[in-house]
Protein backbone atom coordinates (compact mmCIF):
# COMPACT_ATOMS: atom_id res chain seq x y z
CA UNK A 1 0.00 0.00 0.00
CA UNK A 2 1.16 3.82 -0.92
CA UNK A 3 0.52 6.56 1.15
CA UNK A 4 -2.34 7.57 -0.99
CA UNK A 5 -4.37 4.63 0.54
CA UNK A 6 -2.36 5.07 4.25
CA UNK A 7 -2.51 8.39 5.04
CA UNK A 8 -6.04 9.94 4.24
CA UNK A 9 -6.90 13.50 3.86
CA UNK A 10 -9.92 16.04 3.24
CA UNK A 11 -11.00 19.48 3.99
CA UNK A 12 -14.58 20.76 5.13
CA UNK A 13 -15.61 23.87 7.12
CA UNK A 14 -12.29 25.15 7.14
CA UNK A 15 -10.88 21.90 8.87
CA UNK A 16 -8.27 19.79 7.33
CA UNK A 17 -8.87 15.80 8.38
CA UNK A 18 -5.50 13.91 8.54
CA UNK A 19 -6.54 10.14 8.98
CA UNK A 20 -4.07 7.31 9.78
CA UNK A 21 -5.21 4.36 7.46
CA UNK A 22 -3.23 1.33 8.49
CA UNK A 23 -5.58 -0.50 11.37
CA UNK A 24 -3.93 -3.60 9.93
CA UNK A 25 -0.60 -2.29 11.34
CA UNK A 26 -2.25 -0.62 14.07
CA UNK A 27 -1.50 2.79 12.08
CA UNK A 28 2.28 1.73 12.76
CA UNK A 29 4.26 4.39 10.73
CA UNK A 30 6.45 4.17 7.52
CA UNK A 31 8.83 6.31 6.23
CA UNK A 32 6.36 6.79 3.26
CA UNK A 33 3.44 7.62 5.39
CA UNK A 34 5.40 10.18 8.43
CA UNK A 35 6.60 11.95 5.15
CA UNK A 36 2.75 12.26 4.08
CA UNK A 37 1.92 13.05 7.41
CA UNK A 38 4.14 15.96 7.64
CA UNK A 39 3.48 17.10 3.75
CA UNK A 40 -0.46 17.19 4.32
CA UNK A 41 0.97 19.36 7.89
CA UNK A 42 2.98 21.82 5.74
CA UNK A 43 -0.09 22.19 3.66
CA UNK A 44 -2.54 22.91 5.92
CA UNK A 45 -0.60 25.50 7.15
CA UNK A 46 -0.01 27.40 4.08
CA UNK A 47 -3.68 27.28 3.41
CA UNK A 48 -5.34 30.34 4.26
CA UNK A 49 -8.95 28.22 3.94
CA UNK A 50 -7.94 25.80 6.70
CA UNK A 51 -8.25 27.00 10.15
CA UNK A 52 -7.91 23.90 12.00
CA UNK A 53 -6.35 20.41 11.32
CA UNK A 54 -8.11 17.12 13.27
CA UNK A 55 -5.65 14.30 13.16
CA UNK A 56 -6.81 10.88 13.82
CA UNK A 57 -6.99 6.79 12.88
CA UNK A 58 -9.08 4.29 11.55
CA UNK A 59 -9.09 0.91 13.59
CA UNK A 60 -8.62 -0.23 17.03
CA UNK A 61 -5.96 1.96 17.66
CA UNK A 62 -4.24 5.65 16.91
CA UNK A 63 -0.54 4.69 16.40
CA UNK A 64 1.86 2.54 17.44
CA UNK A 65 4.51 4.05 16.82
CA UNK A 66 7.21 3.79 13.92
CA UNK A 67 7.05 0.47 11.74
CA UNK A 68 9.19 -1.82 12.89
CA UNK A 69 9.18 -3.86 10.59
CA UNK A 70 10.17 -1.49 8.24
CA UNK A 71 13.32 0.04 10.05
CA UNK A 72 14.59 -3.91 10.58
CA UNK A 73 14.54 -4.42 6.70
CA UNK A 74 16.76 -1.26 6.45
CA UNK A 75 19.10 -2.34 9.00
CA UNK A 76 20.02 -5.19 7.06
CA UNK A 77 19.59 -3.64 3.53
CA UNK A 78 21.43 -0.51 3.96
CA UNK A 79 24.76 -0.18 5.30
CA UNK A 80 25.76 2.16 7.79
CA UNK A 81 27.57 5.38 7.65
CA UNK A 82 28.74 8.19 10.22
CA UNK A 83 25.64 10.88 10.32
CA UNK A 84 23.11 8.98 8.72
CA UNK A 85 20.98 7.92 11.64
CA UNK A 86 21.30 11.58 12.96
CA UNK A 87 20.07 12.53 9.73
CA UNK A 88 17.04 10.07 9.36
CA UNK A 89 15.78 10.98 12.71
CA UNK A 90 16.12 14.94 12.20
CA UNK A 91 14.44 14.60 9.21
CA UNK A 92 12.22 11.82 10.26
CA UNK A 93 10.81 11.31 13.52
CA UNK A 94 12.04 14.89 14.89
CA UNK A 95 10.58 16.75 11.10
CA UNK A 96 7.04 15.18 12.15
CA UNK A 97 6.70 16.13 15.36
CA UNK A 98 8.06 19.65 14.81
CA UNK A 99 5.48 19.88 11.70
CA UNK A 100 2.64 19.56 14.46
CA UNK A 101 4.35 22.21 16.99
CA UNK A 102 5.20 24.47 14.32
CA UNK A 103 2.02 24.47 12.45
CA UNK A 104 0.24 27.97 12.40
CA UNK A 105 -3.15 25.87 12.39
CA UNK A 106 -4.55 24.46 15.86
CA UNK A 107 -3.88 20.91 15.53
CA UNK A 108 -6.62 18.77 17.52
CA UNK A 109 -5.51 14.96 17.90
CA UNK A 110 -8.42 12.16 18.63
CA UNK A 111 -6.79 9.06 20.34
CA UNK A 112 -8.27 5.99 21.30
CA UNK A 113 -6.42 2.52 21.75
CA UNK A 114 -2.45 2.34 21.79
CA UNK A 115 -0.94 6.05 21.49
CA UNK A 116 3.36 4.52 21.64
CA UNK A 117 6.44 5.79 20.34
CA UNK A 118 6.58 8.55 17.72
CA UNK A 119 2.73 7.63 18.23
CA UNK A 120 2.40 9.21 21.50
CA UNK A 121 5.22 11.93 20.76
CA UNK A 122 2.00 13.20 17.84
CA UNK A 123 -0.38 13.64 20.84
CA UNK A 124 2.09 15.59 23.08
CA UNK A 125 2.72 17.99 20.49
CA UNK A 126 -0.63 18.73 19.63
CA UNK A 127 -2.81 21.33 20.61
CA UNK A 128 -5.64 20.04 21.84
CA UNK A 129 -6.22 16.09 22.63
CA UNK A 130 -9.65 14.08 22.73
CA UNK A 131 -9.22 10.26 24.33
CA UNK A 132 -11.64 7.66 24.17
CA UNK A 133 -11.65 5.90 27.89
CA UNK A 134 -9.48 3.10 26.31
CA UNK A 135 -6.79 4.96 25.14
CA UNK A 136 -3.32 4.64 26.72
CA UNK A 137 0.18 6.39 25.60
CA UNK A 138 3.50 4.30 26.19
CA UNK A 139 7.12 4.86 25.71
CA UNK A 140 8.07 1.78 24.05
CA UNK A 141 11.72 2.38 22.93
CA UNK A 142 12.90 0.93 25.98
CA UNK A 143 11.32 -2.46 25.42
CA UNK A 144 13.20 -2.35 22.00
CA UNK A 145 16.67 -1.26 23.61
CA UNK A 146 15.96 1.85 21.93
CA UNK A 147 16.85 5.60 22.96
CA UNK A 148 13.35 7.67 22.98
CA UNK A 149 13.73 9.69 19.63
CA UNK A 150 11.49 12.06 18.29
CA UNK A 151 11.25 15.00 20.35
CA UNK A 152 10.06 12.42 23.30
CA UNK A 153 12.68 13.47 25.89
CA UNK A 154 11.91 17.28 25.30
CA UNK A 155 8.18 16.61 25.46
CA UNK A 156 7.18 14.51 28.16
CA UNK A 157 9.00 16.86 30.89
CA UNK A 158 7.17 19.68 29.59
CA UNK A 159 4.02 18.29 30.02
CA UNK A 160 4.07 16.12 32.68
CA UNK A 161 7.43 17.13 35.05
CA UNK A 162 10.51 15.08 35.00
CA UNK A 163 10.10 12.55 37.10
CA UNK A 164 6.77 10.87 36.11
CA UNK A 165 8.28 11.05 32.13
CA UNK A 166 11.33 9.31 33.58
CA UNK A 167 9.31 6.28 34.80
CA UNK A 168 7.54 6.52 31.41
CA UNK A 169 11.01 6.36 29.40
CA UNK A 170 12.62 3.81 31.71
CA UNK A 171 10.02 0.98 32.15
CA UNK A 172 7.85 1.28 29.24
CA UNK A 173 4.54 0.80 31.22
CA UNK A 174 1.37 2.52 29.89
CA UNK A 175 -0.44 5.33 30.89
CA UNK A 176 -4.16 5.31 30.79
CA UNK A 177 -6.50 7.81 29.43
CA UNK A 178 -7.15 8.45 33.24
CA UNK A 179 -4.07 8.75 34.27
CA UNK A 180 -3.05 11.17 31.19
CA UNK A 181 -6.14 13.00 32.10
CA UNK A 182 -5.08 13.62 35.31
CA UNK A 183 -1.66 14.89 34.52
CA UNK A 184 -3.26 17.25 31.98
CA UNK A 185 -1.82 15.18 28.43
CA UNK A 186 -5.10 15.27 27.25
CA UNK A 187 -7.98 17.88 27.37
CA UNK A 188 -11.35 15.07 27.29
CA UNK A 189 -11.56 11.77 27.91
CA UNK A 190 -14.89 10.19 26.19
CA UNK A 191 -16.75 7.87 25.57
CA UNK A 192 -16.05 5.95 22.35
CA UNK A 193 -19.62 7.00 20.85
CA UNK A 194 -18.85 10.40 21.68
CA UNK A 195 -15.41 11.00 20.16
CA UNK A 196 -16.41 12.13 17.01
CA UNK A 197 -19.35 14.71 18.11
CA UNK A 198 -16.57 16.02 20.74
CA UNK A 199 -13.91 16.60 17.87
CA UNK A 200 -16.29 17.78 15.55
CA UNK A 201 -17.64 20.28 18.45
CA UNK A 202 -13.89 21.38 19.20
CA UNK A 203 -12.99 22.28 15.46
CA UNK A 204 -16.26 23.60 14.72
CA UNK A 205 -15.40 26.08 17.54
CA UNK A 206 -11.71 26.82 15.97
CA UNK A 207 -13.14 27.14 12.58
CA UNK A 208 -14.67 30.64 13.03
CA UNK A 209 -11.74 31.57 15.69
CA UNK A 210 -9.77 34.30 15.13
CA UNK A 211 -6.78 31.52 13.36
CA UNK A 212 -3.99 34.32 13.43
CA UNK A 213 -4.56 35.38 17.25
CA UNK A 214 -4.96 31.95 18.15
CA UNK A 215 -1.25 30.97 15.90
CA UNK A 216 0.47 34.03 18.01
CA UNK A 217 -0.92 33.25 20.98
CA UNK A 218 0.12 28.83 20.26
CA UNK A 219 3.95 29.67 19.60
CA UNK A 220 4.34 32.04 22.54
CA UNK A 221 2.49 29.16 25.33
CA UNK A 222 5.45 26.53 23.09
CA UNK A 223 8.21 28.64 23.19
CA UNK A 224 7.54 29.91 26.87
CA UNK A 225 8.90 26.69 28.60
CA UNK A 226 12.23 27.91 27.17
CA UNK A 227 12.44 31.62 27.33
CA UNK A 228 13.24 33.80 30.39
CA UNK A 229 10.78 35.81 31.53
CA UNK A 230 12.36 38.94 29.34
CA UNK A 231 12.83 37.26 26.46
CA UNK A 232 8.82 36.21 26.91
CA UNK A 233 7.60 39.30 27.51
CA UNK A 234 8.99 40.87 24.04
CA UNK A 235 7.84 38.49 22.51
CA UNK A 236 4.33 38.60 23.70
CA UNK A 237 4.61 42.55 23.38
CA UNK A 238 5.58 41.56 19.10
CA UNK A 239 3.09 39.27 18.98
CA UNK A 240 0.36 41.97 19.92
CA UNK A 241 1.60 44.43 17.73
CA UNK A 242 1.21 41.97 14.79
CA UNK A 243 -2.09 41.23 15.74
CA UNK A 244 -3.33 44.94 15.65
CA UNK A 245 -3.02 45.05 12.19
CA UNK A 246 -4.92 41.96 11.29
CA UNK A 247 -8.93 42.16 10.45
CA UNK A 248 -9.58 40.22 13.29
CA UNK A 249 -8.25 42.51 15.76
CA UNK A 250 -10.42 45.43 14.73
CA UNK A 251 -13.59 42.97 14.11
CA UNK A 252 -13.60 41.67 17.56
CA UNK A 253 -13.45 45.74 19.19
CA UNK A 254 -15.75 46.58 16.84
CA UNK A 255 -18.12 43.56 17.28
CA UNK A 256 -17.52 44.47 21.04
CA UNK A 257 -18.36 47.80 20.78
CA UNK A 258 -21.41 47.07 18.65
CA UNK A 259 -22.92 44.67 21.01
CA UNK A 260 -23.07 41.66 18.13
CA UNK A 261 -21.10 38.28 16.97
CA UNK A 262 -17.85 38.35 15.45
CA UNK A 263 -17.18 37.22 11.86
CA UNK A 264 -13.40 36.05 12.61
CA UNK A 265 -11.90 35.45 8.71
CA UNK A 266 -8.61 34.11 10.57
CA UNK A 267 -6.64 37.16 9.25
Amino acid sequence: MTHETTVLSEIGGSVMTITLNRPEAANALRPVDRDAVIALIGAADGDADVRVVVLRANGKHFCAGADVASLADRRVTVEKKVLDPMRRIMNGAQKLVAAVLDCNKPVITAVQGAAAGVGAHLVYASDLVIATDNAYFAESFVKRGLVVDGGGCYLLPRRIGMQKAKEMAFFGEKLTAAEALALGLVNRVVAADELDDVVADFAARLAVAPTSAIALTKRLLNDSPDSDRAAAFVAEAMAQEIQSYSHDSKEGVQAFTEKRPTEFTGW
